[in-house]
């Protein structure tokens, strides 16, 4: 999701004598609107308007002590455009922009509201998925792949098409991990990702579900291994 702006509107500053047109109300609503919109260039991304890199090492480390208070995992998507120079190269570094520019708003279109994407970097991007397993990132990494792939960005009518790289992790509360632990071990899968082929999400093994308990399976080993004659079927 793109960083809400704040706006005056939600908490207009009150004349204290209840003047309508007091100027240092006005004066006071113009310092305002300074400051928030100081504070949103300092956490957006002035080219594709999402969150910047600042604000997401912030918004990590917060997923992180709450999955350490709730016990929530938080997954980490790392994306990086394939041959993106080759981009730069052919069409110019203003596409090039442009390209950034709709990679982001795909983003932003494709993610869940709870999920928080940011420009890493160049043509890099991370996405912060709170409250979300392994098993639950792989699909939504999915989806994002698919939908850059399936959706090129028109320059003087002729389509760019785009495909990403991705790599996933995902901290649990069991981990000791920074986060700059934690982004270089998305960016290892990352770049397996990029020497496999590209166009391709890699990610740890997912733990294998043991249905079965132990003691069940002590159980039925005892009860099938037994020796003891099964009763005839009626």
């Amino acid at each position: 999701m793109a960083i809400k702006q704040e706006t005056l509107q939600s908490s207009p500053p009150i004349c204290p004598v209840g003047e309508t047109d007091c100027p240092i109300t006005i004066e006071v609503a113009a310092l305002h609107q300074k400051v928030t919109d100081l504070s949103n260039l300092v956490r957006t991304d002035p080219l594709t308007n999402i969150a910047n890199y600042r604000y997401f090492v912030q918004a990590l480390e917060q997923e992180i002590e709450r999955t350490q208070r709730s016990g929530q995992p938080t997954s980490l998507i790392m994306l990086d455009i394939d041959f993106f120079k080759k981009v730069n190269d052919q069409w110019g570094h203003e596409v090039g922009n442009q390209a950034l520019i709709h990679l982001s708003q795909l983003l932003q279109k494709t993610v869940r509201k709870l999920d928080i994407p940011c420009r890493y970097g160049g043509e890099e991007f991370a996405i912060i998925l709170p409250d979300t397993t392994l098993a639950a990132c792989i699909p939504v990494a999915e989806r994002i792949r698919q939908e850059i792939e399936k959706s090129p960005l028109i320059v003087a009518q002729e389509p760019l098409h785009m495909t990403v790289s991705l790599g996933i992790t995902t901290y649990t509360d069991k981990q000791e991990t920074t986060v700059e632990e934690l982004v270089k071990q998305a960016d290892q899968y990352l770049y397996q990702a990029k020497e496999t082929g590209r166009n391709r999400t890699c990610h740890a093994e997912l733990p294998s579900i043991d249905i079965v308990t132990t003691e069940e399976r002590q159980a039925l080993s005892e009860l099938f291994g037994s020796g003891t004659p099964k009763k005839d079927r009626p």
